[in-house]
C-alpha cells in the first residue's frame, strides 16, 4: 500500500471516528431535549389535574359510616385531556380506577413500585409499554387537605404522552445522520485523495529527478523548487544543496582517483626503470648503483609521504582526537625555520616579527601545518625570492604567517585551494611532487585547534597564509605565603 494511499485511509478514518462523535453527541443531545420537554408537559399537565381536583374539594361534605369518617369527593376533572396529546388515568388507592381521559382507550396498568412511591408521596417519571401502545408517563399522589389542614394521598394520578411522534422524529434524525455521515464520508475521501495527490505532486517530481539522475548518472540535474514557501519547498531546496553537495564530492572522487593514480604511477614507473637498469648491468657499477638506490630512495619516500597524508585526513574524517599541551609557536616556529633550510636551494628563508606566545595542542600537529605552508610557499618561490615567517600576538588569538614572493594564485582558485586534491596548476605541482593535499591537512588542523586558515594572493607578486590560533593562558600560580618569624605557641630562649 502506497504512501498516499495510507494518509487518505488514514484521514477519512480519523475523520469517520469524528464525525461519529459528533453524531451520537447530536443525537442524544436531541433525544434528551425532546424526552425531556415531554417530561415538562407531564409535569405542567399533572400540576393543572392537581390544581383542578383541590378547587373542586375545596368544601369537602363527610359523614361517619359508623366510626369512620367518610369523604365525599369529587372526582377530578379530566375530561379536558382530550383535545389534547396528553392521557391521564386516576386510580383510588386500591388500585381501582375511577377516571381515564376520553382518548385513552383502556386501563394502564401501573408499576407497583411506582404506585407504591405515589402513595408515599413521591413522583415517578418512566417509559410505559403496553401492547402496541409506548409512552412517557408521570404517576404521582392526588392530594387532598383535610379538615385538619393535613396533606392527605387520597389516589394515584398517571399523566402519559404517546411517544410515537418523537420515536418517528428520533429515527428521521438517525436515518439523517447516518446517511449524511455515509455522503460526508466519500466527499471527505475524495477530497482526501485529491489533496494529497496535489500536496504528493512536488514529492513526484523529486523522485522522478531522482529516478533520471540514477538512470542517467547525471549528478548535474535538479529538482524544480516550488513557488510555495511550504515545508516541502524546504525539502527541494534541502535535497537540491545534497545533489550539489554530491555532485562535489564525485567531482573530487574522479579527480582524486586521477591524481592518485598519476601520483602512484610516476614513483612506480621510476623505481621499474631503475629496477631495469641494474636488471641490464648496473648493479655491478657502483656509480650507477648507487644512483638508482637514491632514485628509488626518493621515489618511495614520495609514496610515503602521499600515504601518510590520506592517512592522517581519514583519520581527520572519523574524529581523530588531538593532544591537548602548551605549545611554546615561537619555539617550534624557529624548529621548523632550521628544518626548511634544507629545501631552500636558491630562494631566501628568513625570519620576520616574532613574539612570544602559548597556544593549547598539539605540537606534532601544529609543526607539520607549519612545515606545510613553508614546503608549499618553497615550491612556488622561483629562485631569487623569498619566504618570510612571522608570528605576530593579537587580542586573542596569535597570527603565524608564512608569506612568499613566488608566482600567486588566480584570484577564481583562491576559495578553492584549502580543497582535497585542489591544484592551482596541476602540471606544474605533479612535477614538484605535491598531491594537493597538505593545504587540505592545515585546513583541519587549524580548525581541530579552534582556530582558521587563510590566504590572500596577488598574482607575479607573491601569496601571505596566515594560520590563526587561540591563545593559552595558563592559570596563574598562587603567592607563597610569608612564614612568621615567631610561631604561636613557641618561646624563643636566649
Amino acid at each position: 500500500m502506497s504512501l498516499r494511499t495510507r494518509l487518505t485511509l488514514s484521514y477519512v478514518g480519523f475523520f469517520a471516528v469524528a464525525l461519529l462523535a459528533l453524531d451520537c453527541g447530536l443525537y442524544l443531545f436531541v433525544s434528551q431535549s425532546l424526552v425531556g420537554g415531554i417530561d415538562n408537559e407531564l409535569q405542567l399537565g399533572a400540576q393543572l389535574l392537581q390544581q383542578d381536583f383541590s378547587q373542586n374539594n375545596n368544601r369537602v361534605p363527610s359523614y361517619f359510616d359508623g366510626e369512620r369518617l367518610v369523604l365525599a369527593l369529587t372526582k377530578p376533572n379530566v375530561g379536558g385531556f382530550e383535545g389534547t396529546s396528553l392521557l391521564a388515568q386516576i386510580q383510588k388507592l386500591d388500585h381501582t380506577v375511577v377516571a381515564r381521559s376520553p382518548n385513552l382507550p383502556e386501563n394502564l396498568p401501573i408499576d407497583a413500585e411506582a404506585f407504591q412511591r405515589a402513595v408515599d408521596g413521591k413522583f415517578a417519571i418512566g417509559t410505559l409499554s403496553s401492547k402496541d401502545i409506548r409512552m412517557r408517563v408521570l404517576i404521582a399522589p392526588l392530594l387532598i387537605k383535610s379538615p385538619s389542614n393535613e396533606q392527605l394521598v387520597v389516589g394515584v394520578m398517571m399523566v402519559g404522552r404517546r411517544m410515537e411522534e418523537t420515536e418517528r422524529a428520533l429515527t428521521l434524525l438517525t436515518y439523517t445522520l447516518v446517511g449524511g455521515g455515509i455522503v460526508v464520508l466519500l466527499a471527505a475521501a475524495r477530497g482526501g485523495a485529491w489533496l494529497t495527490r496535489a500536496a504528493f505532486r512536488p514529492i513526484d517530481q523529486v523522485v522522478t529527478t531522482a529516478q533520471s539522475i540514477v538512470s542517467a548518472s547525471d549528478l548535474s540535474s535538479r529538482v524544480p523548487v516550488p513557488a510555495s514557501q511550504d515545508e516541502l519547498q524546504r525539502l527541494t531546496v534541502t535535497i537540491n544543496d545534497l545533489l550539489a553537495r554530491l555532485e562535489g564530492l564525485f567531482e573530487t572522487q574522479r579527480r582524486f582517483m586521477a591524481d592518485v593514480s598519476h601520483e602512484l604511477r610516476t614513483p612506480l614507473a621510476a623505481m621499474q626503470g631503475n629496477l631495469e637498469v641494474l636488471a641490464r648491468g648496473a648493479a655491478r657499477d657502483p656509480e650507477l648503483l648507487n644512483e638508482s638506490l637514491v632514485d628509488m630512495r626518493r621515489e618511495v619516500g614520495r609514496l610515503i609521504r602521499m600515504t601518510n597524508d590520506l592517512l592522517l585526513l581519514a583519520q581527520s574524517d572519523s574524529g581523530l582526537q588531538l593532544r591537548r599541551e602548551p605549545v611554546e609557536i615561537d619555539t617550534l616556529l624557529l624548529e621548523v625555520l632550521r628544518e626548511l633550510r634544507p629545501l631552500t636551494g636558491a630562494v631566501q628563508l628568513r625570519m620576520g616579527a616574532e613574539d612570544q606566545v602559548l597556544v593549547l595542542g598539539d605540537r606534532d600537529r601544529i609543526k607539520q601545518a607549519l612545515l606545510n605552508l613553508g614546503v608549499n610557499a618553497l615550491q612556488h618561490t622561483p629562485a631569487g625570492g623569498s619566504v618570510t615567517l612571522g608570528l605576530a600576538r593579537q587580542a586573542e588569538h596569535v597570527e603565524i604567517s608564512v608569506a612568499d614572493t613566488g608566482a600567486g594564485i588566480p584570484a577564481e582558485a583562491l576559495p578553492q585551494i584549502f580543497n582535497r586534491f585542489f591544484r592551482a596548476d596541476a602540471a606544474r605541482t605533479r612535477n614538484q611532487g605535491g598531491a594537493g593535499l597538505g593545504l587540505s591537512i592545515v585546513r583541519w588542523i587549524a580548525e581541530a585547534h579552534g582556530g582558521q586558515i587563510a590566504a590572500t594572493s596577488q598574482v607575479g607578486v607573491g601569496s601571505t597564509f596566515i594560520l590563526s590560533l587561540p591563545i593559552y593562558e595558563p592559570p596563574a600560580l598562587p603567592l607563597p605565603q610569608p612564614e612568621s618569624e615567631l610561631r604561636a605557641g613557641v618561646i624563643i630562649g636566649p
